[in-house]
C-alpha cells in the first residue's frame, strides 16, 4: 500500500505539477481571486497590494542567490571536493546513500537552514558519484527532507525572535527564553523523532520505487581545466593569477569571521554563512582567475531564485493587505480550546506557509493574532510560538520556495522530487502533532 501510494503521488506530480515559476504564477492568481471574492478588497486594491509588496524580499532574494553561488564556489574547490568525497565513501549501497544523505542534511539544517540546503544538495551530488545506481530523485528528496528540522534548530527565526529583548510582541507576551522553546521537551522530542525516522522513511521510499532515475554522470564529472604554460604576460594577467592577492583578501574576510564568532558565539545567520562560504572559496581557489571562473558557473544556478522570489513577495503583500491571512488565522482560533490551540495553530501556520513561505514573515503576520488568542484561551505561549514555527517548516515539503536553492545545485526540477515530498509531509505530521499535544 505504501508503495502504491508513493507511486501514485509521483505519477500525479510528474504529470500535473508545472514548473516552479508557473506554480508561483498560479498561486498569485489564486490569492488575487480569493482577495477579491472573500475579502472587501477590490481588484484595483489587490493589484496595488501585489505591486507594493513585489520588492519586499529583495534583500532576502539576494541572500538566497548568494547561498547558491557561494555554495557552488566552495563546493568546486579541490579541498571541499575531497572532504565531501571522503564522507560519501561511507555509502556503499543505494539504501546507505539515502540514509547518509538524510542524516547529514538534517544535522546541517539544525545548524543553519541556508547551510543545510547547500550542504544537502552538494553532498547528494558527491554521493551519487559514489553510488550511481541510487535513484537520484529520491536522493535529492532525502536531502531536502532534512529541511523539516530547521525551525527546531539553531537558526530558528521565531524562537530566536521572541527570545530577543524588545521584539515587536514583547509588550504582549514578554521575552521567552530558548529553554522554553528550542530546548523544551516538545521540541526535543520532535527533532529527535525526525533524526531517527526520516532516514527510515526515505529508505522505504527508495525500496518502494519500481524504477530508478538515472542521470548522465557526465553532469557531475570532475572538471579538469588545463592551465596555459604562459598565462601571465601582462601586469593585469599576473594579478589575475596571483595567489598572494587571493590570500590577502581571504585572510581579511576570514579574520572578520573569527572575530564575529568570538564576539557572538555560535550565532549563525544567513549573512555570516554567505560571508564564510565566499572567503573560504576565495582562499581555496587560490587565484582570482579560478575564483571568477567558478563564480561565472555558479551564477547560472541562481536564475530561478532571482525571478521567482519577488512573486512570493507580491503574494505576501496581497495576503496581508487584503486581510486574507488574518481571516485564516482567526477561523482556526474560533474552533480552538486551550488544549487544542497549539495543534490548530500548527495547522493554520502550515496552510498560511503556502502563501507566505518565510518563517520571520509568517510570524510578523500570524504572531499578533495567535499571541492574544493564546492569552485569552490560557494556552501555553511558548508552545504556541513553536506551533507556528513547526507549521512553517511542515508544508515546506510541498512549497517549492525553499526547494529552489537546493534544486538549482542538484540540477533537478521541482516535479522530480515533489511526489516523494508529499509522503514526507504526511509522515511529518505525526511527530509534530504528538510533540505539540502530549509534551
Amino acid at each position: 500500500m505504501f508503495a502504491a501510494v508513493t507511486r501514485w503521488f509521483d505519477r500525479i506530480v510528474q504529470r500535473y505539477l508545472p514548473d516552479a515559476f508557473l506554480f508561483a504564477g498560479l498561486l498569485t492568481i489564486l490569492v488575487f481571486l480569493l482577495g477579491v471574492f472573500v475579502t472587501d478588497a477590490s481588484p484595483v486594491q489587490m493589484v496595488d497590494y501585489w505591486g507594493s509588496g513585489f520588492w519586499d524580499l529583495l534583500s532576502f532574494t539576494m541572500q538566497m542567490a548568494l547561498i547558491v553561488v557561494t555554495g557552488y564556489i566552495l563546493a568546486n574547490t579541490p579541498l571541499f571536493k575531497r572532504l565531501l568525497s571522503t564522507l560519501a565513501v561511507l555509502a556503499k549501497t543505494p539504501g546507505q546513500a539515502i540514509v547518509l544523505v538524510t542524516f547529514v542534511a538534517s544535522i546541517a539544517c539544525l545548524i543553519n537552514y541556508g547551510f543545510g540546503l547547500v550542504v544537502g544538495a552538494l553532498f547528494a551530488r558527491h554521493v551519487v558519484r559514489q553510488v550511481p545506481s541510487v535513484d537520484y530523485r529520491i536522493l535529492v528528496a532525502a536531502a531536502y527532507s532534512g529541511f523539516l528540522v530547521w525551525h527546531g534548530g539553531l537558526s530558528a527565526s521565531i524562537p530566536l525572535t521572541i527570545a530577543t529583548e524588545d521584539h515587536f510582541l514583547a509588550d504582549v507576551m514578554g521575552t521567552i527564553p530558548i529553554a522554553d522553546t528550542l530546548l523544551s521537551p516538545a521540541n526535543l522530542f520532535i527533532v529527535c523523532a525526525f533524526l531517527i525516522s526520516l532516514p527510515v522513511v526515505n529508505y522505504f521510499l527508495l525500496k518502494t520505487s519500481t524504477s530508478s532515475y538515472t542521470i548522465d554522470m557526465a553532469r557531475f564529472a570532475e572538471e579538469k581545466r588545463e592551465e596555459a604554460a604562459a598565462v601571465a604576460e601582462t601586469p593585469a594577467e599576473k594579478l589575475e593569477n596571483s595567489q598572494w592577492v587571493s590570500l590577502a583578501i581571504a585572510l581579511l574576510g576570514l579574520t572578520y569571521v573569527v572575530l564575529y564568532f568570538i564576539e557572538n558565539g555560535l550565532d549563525l545567520n544567513i549573512n555570516i554563512v554567505n560571508f564564510t562560504f565566499l572567503f573560504l572559496g576565495i582562499l581555496c581557489h587560490r587565484t582570482p582567475r579560478r575564483f571568477l571562473t567558478a563564480v561565472g558557473e555558479g551564477v547560472k544556478n541562481a536564475g530561478g531564485i532571482i525571478i521567482q522570489f519577488p512573486f512570493y513577495a507580491g503574494i505576501m503583500g496581497m495576503m496581508v493587505g487584503s486581510g486574507l491571512s488574518e481571516q485564516l488565522s482567526l477561523w482556526f482560533v474560533s474552533i480552538s480550546s486551550a488544549e487544542t490551540f497549539p495543534l490548530w495553530t500548527f495547522l493554520s501556520a502550515g496552510l498560511l506557509n503556502m502563501f507566505i513561505p518565510s518563517g520571520g514573515g509568517q510570524w510578523a503576520v500570524q504572531g499578533p493574532i495567535m499571541v492574544p488568542a493564546a492569552l485569552e484561551l490560557g494556552a501555553d505561549m511558548a508552545k504556541t510560538a513553536m506551533a507556528v514555527a513547526w507549521g512553517d517548516a511542515w508544508t515546506n515539503m510541498i512549497q517549492p520556495f525553499w526547494a529552489l536553492p537546493l534544486l538549482a545545485i542538484a540540477g533537478l526540477k521541482v516535479r522530480d522530487i515533489m511526489g516523494f515530498c508529499v509522503i514526507l509531509l504526511f509522515w511529518a505530521f505525526v511527530p509534530i502533532a504528538i510533540g505539540l499535544m502530549f509534551f
